[in-house]
């Protein structure tokens, strides 16, 4: 799963985009798993209710990383690729990208690590 969200880097960022015309950061986790006939949730909010716990010291490959950005809410999500590397659908005007977890600004921002 991890490998197919990774061939959509460069795709851009479109709110509400769940296809290879453009993802959102929810829509790119949707779509990675259709890919492989799995249906699971759509919005960051459900996709986190759905998976399962995983202890942050425990990320594996394909697994979800849940951040808070700007509010008490979670409001990100992206899928872990191994060595502290995830690829995500960032936000308007971006593309879909591979980013360091040991960066500040997503190192302090993480919540939670979730499985399906």
């Amino acid at each position: 799963m991890a490998g197919i969200a990774l061939s959509m880097v460069g795709v851009p960022y479109r709110y509400g985009g769940a296809d290879a015309r453009g993802f959102d950061c929810s829509g790119l986790v949707y779509w990675s798993y259709l890919q492989l006939g799995r249906n699971v949730p759509r919005t960051v909010e459900r996709q986190y209710a759905a998976a399962h716990k995983v202890p942050k010291r425990d990320i594996q490959r394909g697994d979800l990383l849940f951040f808070r950005l700007n509010s008490r809410r979670i409001s990100h999500v992206a899928i872990a690729l191994g060595d502290g590397r995830f690829v995500h659908a960032p936000s308007t005007g971006k593309l879909v990208s591979v980013t360091s977890l040991h960066a500040p600004y997503w190192r302090t921002r993480l919540i939670a690590v979730r499985r399906f």
